[in-house]
């Protein structure tokens, strides 16, 4: 969805600001043992009158929003859960899991697995390699086109008639040599489209230069030190055996939020630092454009406008409503979590941050 028409969605998403009569009772976020400090919406400067307002309109209509966490100045002080989901609930976070992939990969730099994001992806994926659609512009491919999804390969999740959309290779038995014998169809670095082959790639660059799992990398490098422990990984689309750096992501929303507060203090956790600065800064920055939203090495840079104001968030976002929202200028995370897959309708977590949670912000 491009730009544009995604700020026409917002703008005609459900009649959210007219109130309904159940009332909404806020309730500060409960403190466990995960590192989570919690406290109240007002003693982070976040007027409660809009927001009240508007979630006891949520409370009245049908959506299929899973969980709302919003974190201020490193305090959890939101947190709801609809549908029987909970706290300690996992769930599915689709292609948030791209991000982290992109967090996993600097992190691969810094430890001197891999020496840049500019080399060749086959300095580093030894197995397997193209045997098909052979192509001298395959041997120009390199991290950052994996990372910018611009490798040049027939691969767009969006046109259910390229040859690398998702869906079919998910019905291949070797994704990853599949995905190398797809043809070329532009030259690499030229034109970004969606490509969830091209992280799964990047993934098992990650597991075949360090020697380990994308599983054990993950736990030991990034899991460990943020205290994440409540995970899941499979797939929903197979029955068939996965390699590791194919499986999905099931993560809670406050381990999410995490995530997000990683990015937010540079790469910085408790005084250690997790992953580098830099990377979480070049990461971050703009690369591209994929159908006009600009793209840096996984993330996306959305601007929220409310009353000609634009306030800027790197986001992680996943099919079905699942977002992690990053607004370094708020020291702000917020984390949904859905399940309107494949349906317009996992766009209305736009419409609660554009309309309820920036407006009441004390110094908006």
């Amino acid at each position: 969805m491009n730009r544009k028409i995604l700020f026409i969605f917002i703008s005609t998403l459900l009649p959210f600001l007219c109130f309904g009569q159940q009332s909404y009772f806020y309730t500060v976020p409960t403190t466990y043992s995960d590192g989570w400090k919690t406290s109240d919406l007002l003693s982070q400067q976040i007027d409660t009158t809009l927001l009240y307002k508007g979630f006891q309109q949520l409370a009245n209509v049908d959506h299929k929003i899973h969980s709302v966490l919003i974190i201020k100045n490193e305090h959890l002080v939101f947190e709801e859960y609809y549908q029987d989901y909970s706290y300690d609930i996992v769930h599915d976070l689709r292609s948030v899991n791209k991000s982290i992939k992109s967090i996993l990969m600097g992190i691969a730099i810094d430890k001197g697995f891999i020496e840049s994001e500019d080399d060749l992806i086959f300095k580093y994926l030894k197995t397997p390699v193209p045997q098909k659609n052979l192509d001298p512009r395959k041997d120009n491919i390199t991290i950052k086109h994996l990372l910018t999804m611009s490798m040049g390969l027939d691969c767009n999740d969006w046109d259910k008639k390229s040859k690398g959309q998702e869906d079919r290779v998910y019905k291949k038995k070797d994704w990853l040599q599949y995905t190398l014998d797809l043809p070329m169809d532009r030259e690499p670095g030229k034109t970004a489209l969606y490509c969830s082959m091209g992280t799964v790639l990047a993934a098992e660059i990650i597991a075949q230069a360090s020697g380990m799992s994308l599983d054990a990398f993950t736990k030991r490098y990034l899991f460990d030190p943020l205290g994440i422990s409540n995970i899941q990984r499979g797939h929903t689309t197979t029955d068939k055996e996965i390699i590791s750096s194919g499986k999905r992501l099931y993560m809670t929303p406050r381990d999410m939020a995490k995530i997000g507060k990683l990015i937010l203090q540079k790469g910085l956790w408790e005084g250690q630092q997790i992953v580098s600065e830099s990377w979480i800064t070049t990461s971050t920055s703009i690369h591209t454009q994929i159908t006009g939203i600009d793209y840096g090495y996984l993330w996306w840079q959305f601007p929220f406008i409310h009353q000609g104001k634009r306030t800027n968030a790197t986001l992680a976002t996943g099919n079905g409503g699942q977002y992690i929202m990053i607004f370094p200028e708020q020291d702000m995370v917020i984390v949904f979590t859905g399940g309107a897959y494949n349906s317009q309708e996992d766009k209305l977590p736009f419409k609660i941050v554009s309309d309820l949670i920036i407006p009441s912000l004390r110094q908006h």
